[in-house]
């Protein structure tokens, strides 16, 4: 056994193993408290095999920022609803850990009639012709004793530790940050008055607990951006939060303004916070957890052997497979399904909802929407197309004890994922690729490839369910010349290569990866978009549009955004401005992402005849989610 499972201690809290399952947002009653599908899904992540379940941001108080972000701890009200968690948790052998959050500051939403509070008069992030109201001396007071408060809450309710949300450029960040801090009075200057408010929390904390409930820091070590916060402070941030008596720290990266290193996302590297991990390790005594894209087997247990840090988080990953502990205890990492840095986890909280997830359609939802026990071998189902809906489907009947056949025209699983993740940059979708590829064939799925489906072949057998999972096709606009470009497919699956100089028309999401791609074969790449800016119908989270833009300035891809193509010729293209006037970009390389079209002319002619159902691009030009989402449903919905 690695010693990612030997035992640790926090303060005086005996922690089974060194797997924590990181803080992130879940939903919440009217009044705060947390609702029973979110105590299911802290459960279930118990009986997966972390050792600690750390809970989302809890907000102490709504008094500041107005709409509450997220699950509250004020009031005895909330204590039977964490008590429930709680024992939940506890019966899996697993702690519990409650972040308490004084504030959003500047990142809360904005509301000009009430603007939020923080530590000087700041732009707010959201809409920063919004200035920020200031936190008077009562007012830090008041919140740092609400802190104290709320964890004499969390040990009513038997909750093990809490974690002092201090991170990310939220309020008590806003106040250690000098880019944010102004002030002139004990709160401002210095870092150590600057650091004032969260180490008056620890104080707080300290005292309504007796001193005996362990606490961790969230904090940010390096704020990733030029003239922000750099890892030297971090250091000697770390060092003051020791000198508090902290009992662990858990270090993090970024801020709002680079997100995407705080909250990764595909495009970001595994283990991207090893170094600050490990020099901020080797400036405390007092144990260090990591996190940032841990979720390979190998990098986790290295991070603990190799005494990087003594815990590591995992987030995203934790809510994709629960299960991960287990299967990386027992050595069965095939069996782990991955997280593809997708984000939808995080955008569903900007949706209001609950976390949501690409590859576990039963996240949230861990008891509703579970698999019939009942089994049928007697049942035939047909899977047209083996993409990511089609093949979610096919493991699901599978699972379901269901006789299972796969049509599949090509010669390989996986349809427009390998063109998702073939760039260097996305290869954590191939990882899903290899997942479904080894389920099905542990599940002894038969996969007919070379196979192109008809409905006279469909129907002339008798088949009880049949999925349509034949995917989508790229769009190639009318344009005179088309015939000199390629589409951006083929590209991205290595089909064609590039020459010097690229073009890539159209700016959403594939066009702006292909070209990102491009960039590393080509001398340069010119993005040409018809709407006023790239990714302007991109439907993905914040962090990602950072992270993919970030990226696209980093390869010096040019944007000529605003404009139309109106010819392509073989050395270039000709493109008219909003004033009508006609340019000429030379090229030698011409690539068309003007999106998709599905592959949906066996629903007519099989429409009424057989019971099928359509998932995923087929139904329309979707994302991973909603094609996994259709695929698990379809079956798990079949009588």
């Amino acid at each position: 056994m690695s010693n990612l499972f030997s035992p640790m201690y926090i303060g005086n809290l005996r922690i089974k193993n060194r797997i924590a399952m990181a803080p992130m947002h879940t939903n919440y009653e009217a009044d705060g408290s947390y609702p029973l599908n979110a105590i299911r899904y802290f459960e279930e992540r118990a009986k997966g095999g972390v050792g600690l379940v750390m809970t989302g941001a809890n907000v102490v108080s709504t008094k500041y920022d107005g709409k509450r972000p997220s699950p509250e701890i004020s009031s005895l009200a909330h204590v039977e609803r964490m008590a429930m968690l709680v024992d939940r948790v506890h019966a899996y052998g697993a702690k519990v850990c409650f972040q308490l959050s004084p504030g959003a500051g500047r990142v809360a939403v904005p509301n000009p009639a009430n603007p939020p509070y923080s530590a000087s008069e700041i732009e707010e992030f959201w809409a920063p012709m919004i200035k920020c109201q200031v936190l008077s001396v009562e007012d830090i007071h008041y919140l740092a004793d609400r802190v104290g408060f709320a964890a004499w809450l969390v040990n009513k309710a038997g909750g093990d530790m809490v974690e002092l949300h201090a991170y990310g450029g939220y309020l008590l960040d806003q106040f250690m940050s000098s880019q944010w801090n102004h002030r002139t009075d004990a709160y401002g200057g210095s870092l150590e008055n600057r650091m004032r408010f969260p180490l008056e929390c620890i104080a707080a904390i300290r005292k309504y607990t007796n001193g005996k409930m362990p606490i961790s820091v969230k904090f940010t070590a390096d704020q990733g951006i030029e003239g922000f916060r750099t890892l030297d402070e971090g250091i000697q941030m770390a060092k003051i939060f020791e000198e508090a008596g902290v009992d662990i720290l858990h270090c993090d990266r970024g801020v709002y303004e680079a997100w995407y290193q705080a909250i990764p996302t595909v495009y970001q590297k595994h283990a991207y916070n090893v170094e600050m991990i490990k020099k901020i390790k080797a400036s405390v005594s007092i144990p260090v957890m990591g996190h940032g894209k841990l979720f390979d087997p190998s990098v986790a247990t290295s991070m603990i052997e190799d005494d990087i840090c003594d815990m590591i988080a995992l987030g995203h990953q934790e809510i994709a497979d629960p299960y991960w502990p287990e299967k990386v205890k027992k050595g069965n990492i095939e069996d782990i399904v991955p997280c593809i840095g997708c984000n939808e986890c995080l955008n569903s909280a900007f949706n209001g909802t609950h976390p949501v997830c690409s590859v576990n359609p039963t996240c949230f939802e861990e008891d509703t929407f579970a698999l019939p026990e009942t089994q049928d071998t007697h049942r035939n189902v047909l899977i047209v197309g083996a993409g990511p809906g089609g093949m979610e489907a096919a493991i699901t009947a599978a699972k379901r004890g269901y006789h299972v056949e796969v049509w599949e025209k090509k010669d390989r699983v996986g349809g427009n994922l390998w063109g998702a993740g073939t760039a260097p940059f996305k290869h954590d979708v191939l990882r899903l690729i290899e997942y479904y590829e080894v389920q099905m064939k542990k599940l002894g799925i038969h996969v007919v490839f070379h196979k192109e489906a008809t409905a006279e072949e469909i129907l002339a057998n008798s088949y009880d369910k049949v999925i349509l999972s034949t995917g989508a096709h790229s769009f190639m606009p009318p344009i005179k010349g088309i015939e000199h470009a390629k589409e951006s497919l083929a590209y991205l699956e290595g089909k064609a290569q590039p020459g010097k100089h690229v073009v890539v028309i159209g700016g959403g999401l594939v066009g702006c990866e292909t070209a990102c791609f491009m960039a590393e074969k080509a001398e340069d790449v010119t993005i040409v978009e018809m709407l006023p800016d790239i990714l302007k119908i991109a439907d993905h989270c914040k962090n990602n549009d950072q992270a993919l833009r970030a990226m696209i300035d980093e390869k010096h891809i040019q944007k000529v955004c605003g404009v139309k193509v109106t010819e392509i010729k073989e050395d270039g293209i000709i493109y008219q401005d909003d004033q009508a006037n006609l340019h000429t970009l030379p090229c030698d390389t011409v690539i068309i992402a003007s999106g998709f079209r599905s592959n949906n002319q066996l629903i007519k002619e099989l429409d009424g005849k057989i019971d099928f159902d359509i998932v995923g691009d087929a139904n329309r030009p979707t994302k991973i989610i909603n094609a996994v989402k259709q695929g698990y449903h379809a079956i798990r919905t079949m009588k």
